[in-house]
């Protein structure tokens, strides 16, 4: 159990670095991180690192699928997360 709070605080951590690096590289007209990178680091446990990433930095906030997409993938993560506490804990 206590690797599986490692992992969430890593990968939220990563996902929170990815968006503000983003955002950085954007400014300075660099490399920038696909939005599918972004969204796959929400997908697999990132989700709040980088919804946090993305208000405290204003980045990727004026498309809507990132401002309803990251806030889905909390709810649905959310959701999972009590099933499998109440079916298999």
């Amino acid at each position: 159990m206590e690797y599986i709070i490692y992992y969430l605080i890593f990968i939220n951590l990563l996902a929170f670095a990815a968006v503000l690096i983003d955002k950085s590289n954007a400014r300075k007209h660099r490399y920038r991180i696909s939005e599918k990178t972004l969204f796959i680091l929400a997908l697999i446990g990132g989700s709040i690192g980088a919804y946090g990433s993305m208000l405290i930095f204003r980045h990727k906030t004026k498309k809507w699928y990132f401002m309803q997409g990251i806030p889905l993938i909390i709810i649905i993560q959310i959701i999972v997360t009590f099933y499998l506490i109440k079916n298999y804990l």
